[in-house]
């Protein structure tokens, strides 16, 4: 047996766009472990991509930003998965075509709808299938490693993510009322995913993060996607409303030697300590 246990067990998955998805990764290593895994994606074109890569998966397609469509992706799984051992939520959206950069500039309706997608569907999903989730379930969302760090091209992705660690808290307390359902999140540190290929002066950042890291290497999805793993099984059954970090020490070496050398190399007079 499996030391996380999860041989039969079903789970969820939304948010699957491609193979370098994180929810993909995770989505395989459930498989690897004998889950049965549905998977959610966004339209019908994307199905047919996800379908080639997990063929063995039911596959589903809902617009979160439908209430309708998650009320029917829930009552549709139902029919043959009436118990779901896990969710996973891997789902975040930020309009940059109109962005310019600016955080105050950002508009309402941009910023709205950042919140609407990448926090508020963990909310709703979590209500469409609480019915339908066992007593000890574990839901787990994708978050970032830090929203304390105003990086610029990131634009109001951050905020949306600062709302989405605070809801998963109060997610775990609404649901203590009548389950042991835990709600965590593994907050990534920056990834090489087509997600972030559209966020503006992503690739010069992630470059400094990996030299930033504690190894001087770059978090791997697979990395993120073995600590997604632990927290669906019930091996983190003692984990809930929490975040665990995983940026590979990132987080505790901004003052690297070598990259304040590099950062203050031209600045100061030559012979200043």
């Amino acid at each position: 047996m499996s030391f996380l246990g999860l041989g039969d067990k079903v789970f969820v998955v939304f948010g699957i766009a491609n193979k370098r998805s994180v929810a993909y990764h995770i989505a395989q290593r459930l498989l690897n472990e004998g889950a049965k895994v549905v998977c959610s994606v966004r339209s019908e074109a994307r199905r047919e991509a996800v379908g080639r890569l997990l063929p063995n998966c039911d596959i589903h397609v809902c617009d979160v930003e439908q209430d309708g469509e998650i009320t029917a992706i829930a009552e549709a799984i139902r029919k043959k998965h009436p118990l779901i051992h896990g969710l996973l939520h891997s789902i975040a959206f930020a309009s940059y075509e109109s962005f310019s950069g600016k955080f105050h500039e950002v508009s309402r309706k941009d910023f709205v709808q950042c919140v609407s997608v990448s926090c508020y569907s963990l909310i709703a999903i979590a209500n469409a299938f609480k019915e339908m989730l066992d007593r000890r379930a574990s839901v787990v969302t994708i978050s970032i490693s830090t929203t304390r760090m105003a990086v610029e091209s990131y634009g109001y992705m951050a905020p949306a993510k600062a709302a989405l660690d605070s809801s998963l808290t109060f997610l775990a307390k609404s649901f203590s009322r009548f389950s042991e359902v835990r709600f965590n999140a593994v907050c990534a540190g920056l990834l090489k995913t087509s997600a972030s290929a559209g966020i503006p002066g992503y690739a010069d950042n992630y470059l400094f993060a990996e030299q930033a890291t504690l190894r001087k290497r770059g978090l791997t999805t697979d990395e993120v996607a073995d600590s997604a793993l632990f927290l669906l099984s019930e091996r983190s059954s003692g984990i809930n409303a929490q975040g665990i970090v995983v940026d590979a020490g990132m987080g505790t070496n901004y003052f690297d030697a070598d990259i304040v050398r590099h950062a203050l190399r031209g600045i100061w007079p030559t012979g200043t300590p």
